[in-house]
């Protein structure tokens, strides 16, 4: 029976799971998997599934190439205004116990749909390509923590271990278009959470207090600094402080106030020297506002940059501009964003090819880039505008994915 990819997507968009809570989403793929009779074993890093396609060459002599492609599955903490018809109404529990609205927006519900595509054409032209395909659906990429989690749970050692990994990543570029460069093809990040120590005390005696929102007022303004005074202005990087938390209420001065930050660089260089800046601005600061204690500053995640393999870059660039005609691939640049599928590369010493594929109207892109206004008008990854036109984004994301296992596996 042939997948309904359309009505699947839209069901996975309709019910997004947070990192870790992905069970339903990971019921659906079994069950896809299974009709499609291709072997599976769910659980893999807690929610993951991987499934496995083997098809030999049949000359005995010959070693047959092992390829993996892999989709992340999570969705995000985020309420949905795209007005679609199939936007998500969906709401979960958070790791804190918070409940909070959910939504696919960062595309991950296309990413499984486009892998669970490419496999049932893979499956249904055997006599095409010879070699094992590692089909790895991951949980938890939002959280950095996924992809180490599955290999923590043995997936390197349970399942053919890849000569290459892919993946791609649905992106506000114009659809059909693909976007992908050789070397760093995202940046490295931290998520780091700073927790600055006050003394509390009653609203109208501030004089009796350390007031840590005060404090965290000055680390923040400080923090934006070391990119605009510190960094080299033709160097990465990225300092965000996206969540504070202190207080309850207006009459009462907290005891202490919560950063949560990420970090965005190129190499392990400018990691050092953005984390040196970092520490040494939240210290500063909370020794000017008087702290009897220390900030405590825990790394959450680290995440190593995504570099693309320079020679299988080329060669899958040929193939990809062969398969959808030239002017189809764009050097996009480095993009800050950051990603976790490059440890299953790294883990295995193997070469990584990730790259991007647009899910925008091209209509609309186009006009966007004519009147200037892309930044306004294109909404980006992570937005609650983010939507992907179903087609031919999912299109073009099951091909690619096709056009990429052929090109690394062996032929017949």
């Amino acid at each position: 029976m042939t997948i309904d990819l359309e009505g699947l997507y839209i069901d996975l968009h309709r019910h997004p799971e947070l990192s870790f809570q992905e069970t339903r989403t990971a019921g659906i793929i079994a069950a896809h998997l299974n009709d499609l009779g291709i072997e599976f074993e769910e659980g893999i890093g807690r929610t993951g599934v991987v499934g496995v396609i083997r098809n030999p060459s049949p000359d005995a002599g010959t070693e047959d190439p092992v390829v993996w492609l892999r989709a992340d599955m999570d969705a995000l903490p985020v309420e949905e205004r795209t007005g679609l018809d199939y936007a998500s109404t969906a709401r979960g529990t958070d790791p804190a116990g918070m409940e909070v609205p959910l939504m696919h927006a960062c595309g991950h519900d296309m990413h499984v749909t486009a892998l669970l595509g490419a496999l049932e054409r893979l499956v249904a032209a055997p006599d095409e390509w010879s070699g094992t395909i590692v089909a790895v659906f991951q949980p938890a990429e939002e959280y950095g923590a996924g992809s180490q989690a599955m290999i923590a749970d043995g997936a390197l050692d349970r399942f053919p271990k890849p000569d290459i990994v892919l993946g791609q990543h649905v992106t506000p570029l114009p659809a059909g278009v693909i976007g992908v460069r050789s070397g760093t093809q995202m940046a490295a990040s931290d998520g780091l959470t700073v927790t600055l120590l006050g003394r509390g005390g009653h609203g109208s005696r501030p004089q009796s207090t350390i007031d840590p929102v005060v404090m965290a007022a000055a680390t923040v303004m400080r923090l934006q600094t070391i990119v605009s005074r510190e960094v080299d202005p033709r160097d990465v990087a990225v300092v965000t402080v996206g969540s504070i938390h202190a207080g309850l209420k207006n009459n009462i001065i907290p005891a202490e106030a919560k950063l949560e930050l990420s970090l965005r660089y190129p190499d392990d260089v400018a990691r050092e020297r953005v984390l040196e800046k970092v520490e040494r601005i939240v210290r500063a600061e909370a020794a000017a506002s008087g702290a009897e204690e220390p900030p405590v500053i825990v790394v959450d995640h680290t995440l190593p940059p995504t570099i693309n393999d320079v020679d299988a870059t080329a060669r899958l660039t040929l193939a990809f501009d062969a398969a959808f005609g030239e002017g189809t691939v764009i050097d996009p640049g480095m993009f800050t964003g950051s990603e976790d599928v490059s440890w299953f590369a790294r883990e295995s010493g193997v070469p990584l090819v990730f790259w991007f594929w647009g899910g925008v109207d091209p209509q609309k892109y186009a006009d966007a880039a004519a009147s200037g206004t892309i930044e306004r008008d294109i909404p980006t990854n992570h937005s609650p505008f983010f939507a992907p036109v179903i087609q031919p984004t999912l299109t073009r994301g099951v091909d690619a994915l096709v056009v990429a296992a052929k090109e690394f596996l062996g032929a017949r």
